[in-house]
């Protein structure tokens, strides 16, 4: 008879019931299971394992990562007819999201979203590339168990030259949302900005966007370190810049400017209230001095908030970029949030001479996209300026937003005279 000790059984497969209403919900495709759905659960579920929901006729609904402490409960993988979450699968589903942005950028753009979130089917879990180094974000604590697992297909896939360019060898940073930070640092060891793979890194990274070079802060920067999202509408600035004075008010790293001089602009300023954030600036614009236009193009910073910047200067432009953080964090603060974009606008057209350009966006979640144009443009007509509305804009093709709370990004252009 043998001495070792009997293995513990195997836990039974945790499954989940849930209200009539959240099987709907679930049904239509939307990716996250409230806590206050769930009606029965077979037993006590651990983070991060795969829990399944089955409807009223026990027929399976849906599976996805349990978190036992977070209001949404289950972060949904895969719904519909049953499927079996192998290594297979994973891989199929990484190369899935890998092959959406094969063919969307060349050589002259190595920053960019690979996944993102919900919307590429990897709930909570972003993943972008900067060059050679690739930083992935964690919004959720249901990964952390499987990080190790999911950390050897990244590598994997950032290694692959079929559609990576010859770059060094590559990186993987870990970020974390403040969230998870304690969890992952007590119970896993991990830490935000963390090097899980490739060699070490101290400071900024630079990659490409449409032939422009920029620093992203990878270790300790906003989001992933830059904000990627809005290529498209930097791309459209440059087109509407020519010969124009442009002020970019919350400014950061100063993106909008940079596109701004290289389509041509008289001037550019960059406006924020972070000494930091325009010091990064300053970097981006040496970074591009070899470029003619750039180099003639004069750049000045202000320091100071926005709102009293805006109130009481007297200084007149051609081109106005409006792009302040999310101003409603939460549903509570959406009125509120409403009235401070419509209340923005009419400040940044006060500053704005004749025939200029405004371009004002949102990335608040909380306020939708007919709110926020709505508040501009009530702005406008209420300035007494007649004015033509060039276009609107939602999200970048490698940003997909493929339900209504992953819907943040709007942006309208305006012209008045």
């Amino acid at each position: 008879m043998s001495s070792s000790k009997p293995s513990k059984p195997a836990s039974p497969r945790l499954r989940l019931r849930v209200s009539p209403a959240a099987e709907s919900i679930l049904r239509s495709g939307h990716p996250w299971l409230f806590a206050d759905s769930l009606r029965k659960q077979n037993r006590a579920g651990e983070l991060g394992e795969l829990a399944v929901i089955y409807d009223r006729k026990d027929e399976f609904l849906a599976v996805g990562l349990f978190d036992p402490d977070s209001p949404i409960r289950v972060r949904i993988l895969h719904a519909g007819k049953p499927q079996t979450l192998n290594h297979d699968w994973w891989q199929a589903r990484l190369n899935r999201a890998f092959d959406l942005r094969r063919g969307l950028f060349d050589e002259k753009t190595t920053g960019y979203r690979c996944i993102n979130g919900e919307s590429d089917g990897w709930p909570g879990f972003v993943l972008d590339r900067y060059d050679s180094t690739f930083v992935l974000k964690l919004y959720t604590a249901a990964w952390l168990p499987r990080l190790e697992e999911i950390v050897g297909f990244l590598k994997a896939q950032i290694s692959n030259r079929k559609w990576l360019p010859e770059p060094p060898s590559p990186r993987l940073v870990l970020r974390l949302s403040r969230n998870i930070q304690d969890l992952a640092r007590t119970r896993f060891q991990l830490g935000d900005g963390q090097i899980l793979a490739g060699p070490p890194l101290t400071g900024p990274v630079v990659f490409l966007e449409t032939g422009l070079s920029f620093e992203a802060d990878v270790l300790r920067g906003q989001k992933t370190g830059f904000f990627l999202d809005q290529r498209e509408n930097r791309r459209t600035v440059e087109t509407l810049a020519r010969g124009r004075k442009v002020l970019n008010a919350f400014s950061f790293s100063g993106g909008f400017s940079l596109y701004a001089a290289r389509g041509g602009a008289q001037s550019v300023t960059d406006l924020d209230i972070s000494t930091h954030a325009l010091e990064n600036a300053n970097r981006n614009f040496r970074l591009n001095e070899a470029d003619p236009a750039i180099a003639r193009c004069p750049h000045e910073t202000i320091q100071a908030d926005t709102f009293q910047w805006l109130e009481t200067s007297r200084d007149q432009f051609d081109l106005i970029i409006l792009d302040p953080p999310s101003l409603a964090k939460r549903e509570s603060e959406r009125a509120g949030a409403i009235g401070a974009y419509g209340r923005l606008a009419a400040l940044g057209m006060s500053r704005l001479s004749r025939d200029g350009i405004l371009v004002a966006a949102s990335c608040s979640a909380h306020v939708t996209a007919a709110e926020f144009f709505e508040a501009v443009r009530q702005s406008a007509a209420r300035s007494g300026r007649r004015f033509t509305e060039l276009q609107t804009t939602r999200h970048a093709p490698d940003h997909p937003a493929k339900f209504k709370e992953a819907e943040y990004l709007k942006t309208i252009y305006l012209s008045l005279a």
